[in-house]
């Protein structure tokens, strides 16, 4: 089996637990419509996938910490409906359709959010899986820190107070560790814990995840700029018109590009202590060159 062909039997077992995750629970308003209007709209699966890759890499197995990736894809997906909301960027569009709040209305979008972050954390410690409840219990910790006001909501503070103001170098780059690269790394991360995987290796993809992420975000930031508005699924150009520093706005596009392939190089260097890094390496390079 190839990488890509991995990374896509990877992406249809999550989409598979996401679609049943919810059934049979008993309806409250259009609660879980919205929650999976938007859980369920698509998307890389960036988070799961990592989760259960660095599981697999670290001896671990796969198939049993799927209802962790997903999640952490829970988490993330909160994260977006929140990011969207009129009170934060104020997009109409999100994987190429409308947003939570343009459909369900901003009440039940906040609400749609909030319980597909506690939905996170029932999911992780309601898991039937054969685990230590001690890696059960760090992986949550894992994903709670990263999540928090040390890590996603933090960044997601520093963003909003960044617009309309000229930031620098380091101050963009401790927002887009905290605002994107806490949640990859911690999935990342998760998988490791998850695996019975040593402090040294934590460490390790902890550092592959942090390039990863951050790399990531610089991406973005080119594809914000000179991007294919329907590959994105979201209008272009919102960093500069909610007047946002970006690493673009600071480096310019070629040395955004630049620094793109250093980081990933950096990342897979990271993983040098594993017996077969070669997945996670090849989706690091994979998304050197992403459409969206």
């Amino acid at each position: 089996m190839t990488h890509a062909e991995r990374m896509q039997q990877d992406r249809e077992q999550v989409e598979r637990w996401l679609r049943q995750c919810f059934a049979g629970r008993e309806p409250h308003g259009d609660i879980y419509d919205a929650m999976e209007y938007s859980l369920l709209a698509g998307g890389k699966r960036l988070r799961p996938i990592l989760l259960l890759e660095t599981c697999r890499m670290c001896g671990g197995d796969a198939e049993a910490v799927l209802p962790f990736a997903c999640a952490v894809e829970m988490l993330h997906t909160y994260s977006l409906i929140h990011d969207d909301l009129p009170c934060m960027d104020n997009d109409d569009l999100r994987r190429g359709r409308p947003t939570n709040h343009k459909v369900y209305g901003e009440a039940t979008a906040v609400l749609a959010g909030d319980g597909l972050l506690t939905a996170c954390f029932e999911t992780m410690l309601e898991a039937q899986v054969d685990l230590p409840a001690e890696r059960i219990v760090a992986a949550a910790g894992c994903l709670a820190r990263a999540a928090g006001a040390r890590g996603m909501v933090g960044g997601q503070v520093l963003d909003m107070a960044g617009e309309g103001h000229a930031l620098a170098l380091a101050e963009v780059e401790e927002l887009q560790q905290l605002k994107t690269g806490a949640l990859i790394s911690a999935a990342a991360e998760m998988g490791c814990i998850l695996a019975g995987g040593s402090e040294d290796q934590r460490a390790a993809v902890r550092r592959y995840a942090q390039k990863l992420g951050l790399a990531f975000q610089i991406q973005d930031d080119i594809l914000d700029v000179e991007g294919d508005e329907t590959l994105m699924g979201k209008p272009l150009g919102s960093d500069q018109e909610n007047e946002k520093t970006t690493f673009v706005t600071l480096k310019g596009v070629e040395t955004c590009r630049e620094l793109v392939a250093k980081l990933t190089q950096e990342a897979m260097e990271a993983l040098s202590a594993f017996p077969d890094p070669s997945f996670l390496c090849w989706l690091a390079e994979s998304l050197v060159g992403r459409k969206n």
